[in-house]
């Protein structure tokens, strides 16, 4: 299947050029609050983030764990929605052309906006690509294909359940990079075994040419060294939302300083994952 041309693309080649892994982001779009969140999502390259992941809202997130479900349904409460998370990369774009930009998140909320016209406004507002948890590969024709067509990247999710059999299905029309998911089950509660990585990246290497982006588990700057010395990106999300969580007061409005924490943290990741050889 032919690649779009995306800056998640460009950005893996330039960091192929440099040598070295890079660094992908995650967060919630409106956590804990939209000025908070944007101010957060507008110093991530600064602080080191390549490419960045937009978890947008959901009422049901069931594949994500304790720490992202409660992002998720903070920013709900605080008037975050999908018209205004594509508000938010409209606003990110005005300083910032280069860093790719993907959402995360279930098909329901695309579903309502309606897929031709929301893909038709968030290729406008300037995003590249789009990983859906509770999209397989058999429901490509929802969702992936026309994303593709539409000049943007579906990012697949694999697993160390994944079989040998499953994953030339699974990578079919993927784009963008694969995003190996290093612990199975949900979201941010365990660590990575690196060695048992390092086996499932170079499996899913034999299948695909696509950069592979290894997430969940990661909290610190060593872990992502780690994991920057297997795959070509490390996803950091639980550990950075966690920083907004233990922010927050007893009405869910963050600290003074809440976004800098967040950012230094990120910072901190950047310079582990820049430590690492590829």
């Amino acid at each position: 299947m032919s690649q779009p041309e995306t800056r998640i693309g460009r950005r893996f080649q330039a960091l192929r050029e440099e040598g070295r892994s890079g660094l992908v982001t995650f967060l919630t779009a409106g956590d804990p609050d939209p000025d908070t969140a944007l101010e957060i999502f507008k110093g991530l390259p600064a602080a080191g983030a390549d490419l960045i992941e937009v978890g947008v809202p959901f009422s049901d997130p069931m594949a994500d764990g304790p720490a992202i479900q409660a992002s998720s349904l903070r920013a709900l409460k605080a008037g975050m929605t999908l018209s205004k998370t594509l508000d938010a990369v409209r606003a990110f774009r005005e300083e910032d052309n280069d860093t790719p930009i993907i959402f995360m998140g279930y098909y329901n909320p695309f579903y309502i906006y309606g897929v031709d016209k929301f893909l038709e406004d968030a290729k406008g507002a300037g995003v590249d690509g789009f990983i859906v948890v509770d999209l397989p590969p058999e429901e490509e024709g929802e969702f992936c294909l026309p994303t593709t067509a539409a000049g943007m990247n579906f990012i697949y999710l694999t697993a160390p359940t994944t079989t040998d059999e499953r994953l030339p299905r699974v990578l079919q029309n993927a784009s963008g990079f694969v995003y190996f998911v290093s612990i199975t089950g949900i979201t941010g509660t365990r660590s990575a075994n690196t060695e048992a990585v390092s086996g499932h990246v170079a499996r899913i290497r034999n299948v695909t040419n696509l950069p592979v982006a290894v997430g969940f588990g990661i909290k610190t700057p060593e872990q992502a060294a780690e994991i920057a010395g297997i795959a070509d990106a490390a996803v950091v999300g639980s550990a950075l939302v966690n920083i907004i969580a233990e922010n927050l007061d007893a009405n869910d409005k963050p600290a003074a300083g809440t976004a800098d924490k967040v950012l230094s943290l990120v910072s901190e990741l950047a310079k582990g994952v820049r430590s690492a050889g590829t």
